[in-house]
């Protein structure tokens, strides 16, 4: 008896397994808005230098009370190319002749400017304060912003090399628990950060949580769902994500100061904390890790919510023993780092779809983290980048679950390099047509985000799958953290980085042709299985491929042959 016919004799997909996934998906909800938080927490607002017209100057204090608002910026704020007041740049003395309509911007010490000595003005028209208000982020700290941003996705990364592992060595469910409280504390801790280098020690913090959980939500839902409605179970995840990111514009629109907008998406993950510990462990990572005592437990809990007791009481040790003995000789062996490229077919795997996440990601948070330059509400450009969401991932789902996994990943990550690339060619003037082009290239990108999911825990086997995810998630958070920096080179060649953005997505589509189809496959448990299920298929392919060439050779040929 295999695992998945066990699981189907207790009950299959039953209650137990609905109110699971039900569980383990709410908090995803939140973690989106996290992933994102900063596009808000960090926003950039209309800013330019405090106002200082001296009392002995020409015009004199009483002046200045008469001048409007317009006209002492005008007065005290050089104007950039735009016309637009300089953000970095005041006058040393009030400049009086430039109320006339007529006056010209002579060169002469009466035009000599200065730094913001004295501080910033800043726009509170749409946020009432972010952390570049708060901590004047702006003109020669303005890389602070993205730094913060850099810091968090490589707390992800650490996370994902740091949870992976631990969690194919200590168990999914105290992992997934523990990341719940560090996401919980951390974040909340960040809502209070007395100063810059503070928060982002926390936001560190928080994205390695960030990593904990999602690959340990997607773990315990694909080990514990039957193998028919695994891309259902990976979809309403991914949905939920989904659903997080236009959340995340409610929340913010409502709350415009980013410290109650930080707390707030961090308070319910006590409440996940404390309702995790009645999650499951999964049973056949149990079995893998020489526990059959635990698993027995496990199956018999399940099978009495799925109101399958009779089955659950014929579970014991000796049946799991007798009917898993394969999967209990692997108790015995130790798989690392290496594992994932110690094997052809496994290695070959690892790198396509290592390519794959990181292009995924590195043209994703390229696009997802950029929305203040595109001229719009931001928050209707964040609800606009969610909602193109569920029509993707809903062709996403279909894509895998009638086509194929291998044609529907490669043809996301294609497409959506195809939209960036056209952005190059379309006048910055249309800005609804190039917004349009980046919310299409966006959902193309979340499709390939809810195939990876699900497509790397079904390529790689059992013993290794945790790992695998790692590598996995660790080249995709590589990606985010490479994003900005592209982004720079922008100022120096503007059509660079939607260049770049639109190329990798279509070198990693190639990449993924080469990976081996899953859709209606059992998960593999051993990296032996994997290379004898790969082999398999490419001979049985070979075969369909001589029996198609020998019946079109006619009755003579075929004879001859």
């Amino acid at each position: 008896m295999t695992f998945a016919e066990l699981l189907d004799s207790i009950g299959g997909m039953g209650r137990f397994q609905i109110i699971h996934v039900a569980l383990l998906v709410i908090p995803v909800l939140m973690t989106a808005s996290h992933n994102l938080l900063q596009n808000f927490s960090a926003a950039v607002p209309g800013h330019h230098c405090q106002i200082r017209v001296a009392a002995n100057s020409t015009g004199g204090t009483n002046m200045t009370q008469r001048l409007s608002t317009k006209d002492l910026l005008r007065v005290s704020i050089p104007m950039d190319g735009e016309w637009e007041p300089e953000k970095c740049r005041r006058f040393v003395t009030a400049q009086w002749q430039l109320l006339n309509p007529n006056a010209t911007l002579a060169n002469g010490t009466e035009m000599e400017t200065e730094p913001c000595t004295d501080g910033w003005t800043y726009d509170k028209s749409i946020f009432t304060n972010t952390i570049i208000m708060e901590w004047d982020l702006v003109c020669n700290l303005r890389t602070l912003g993205q730094m913060a941003q850099s810091i968090y996705m490589a707390g992800v990364l650490v996370g994902a090399l740091l949870f992976g592992s631990l969690a194919d060595r200590f168990g999914r469910k105290a992992l997934l628990s523990w990341s719940y409280l560090q996401m919980a504390v951390s974040g909340t801790c960040t809502a209070f950060s007395p100063n810059f280098t503070a928060y982002c020690i926390f936001r560190f913090l928080v994205g390695m949580a960030l990593s904990g959980i999602i690959l340990n939500c997607m773990s315990l839902v694909v080990e514990w769902v039957p193998t028919n409605v695994r891309t259902i179970a990976g979809t309403v995840v991914g949905y939920c994500a989904t659903i997080g990111q236009i959340v995340l514009a409610g929340l913010a629109y409502a709350l415009p100061d980013w410290r109650w907008l930080q707390f707030t998406a961090s308070m319910p993950f006590f409440i996940f904390f404390l309702y995790s510990w009645w999650f499951a462990e999964s049973a056949r990572w149990l079995v893998l890790s020489g526990k059959p005592d635990r698993a027995v437990q496990v199956l018999k809990k399940v099978a009495q919510i799925n109101r399958k007791k009779e089955e659950g009481d014929k579970l014991n040790t000796e049946v799991l023993k007798s009917n898993m003995k394969k999967e209990m000789a692997l108790a015995q062996s130790s798989y690392t780092l290496y594992s994932l490229v110690r094997t052809p077919n496994v290695r070959r795997i690892s790198c396509c779809i290592s390519s794959v996440w990181f292009a995924t990601s590195f043209a994703f948070y390229g696009l997802a983290m950029d929305l203040q330059h595109f001229g719009f509400n931001i928050y209707l450009i964040q609800v606009a980048f969610g909602s193109i969401d569920i029509p993707a991932k809903l062709s996403a789902a279909i894509g895998m679950s009638f086509i194929g996994r291998r044609f529907t990943q490669a043809a996301s990550v294609i497409l959506a390099g195809l939209a960036i690339l056209a952005n190059i060619f379309v006048p910055r003037e249309l800005k609804a047509l190039r917004t349009s082009l980046a919310v299409l290239g966006k959902g193309c990108l979340a499709s390939s985000f809810n195939c990876l999911y699900l497509y790397t825990g079904e390529l790689y086997p059992t013993v290794i799958r945790q790992t695998g995810m790692g590598l996995g998630s660790t080249m995709a958070r590589v990606g985010g953290i490479v994003a900005p920096v592209v982004r720079v080179t922008g100022e120096y060649f503007p059509y660079l980085p939607p260049i770049i953005y639109g190329t990798a997505p279509i070198i990693s589509g190639i990449a993924a042709i080469f990976l081996p189809e899953t859709l209606n496959v059992p998960l593999p448990d051993t990296i032996e299985e994997v290379e004898r299920g790969t082999r398999a298929r490419d001979l049985k392919n070979e075969d369909q491929k001589e029996k198609i060439l020998l019946q079109t050779m006619g009755p003579a040929m075929l004879q001859e042959a």
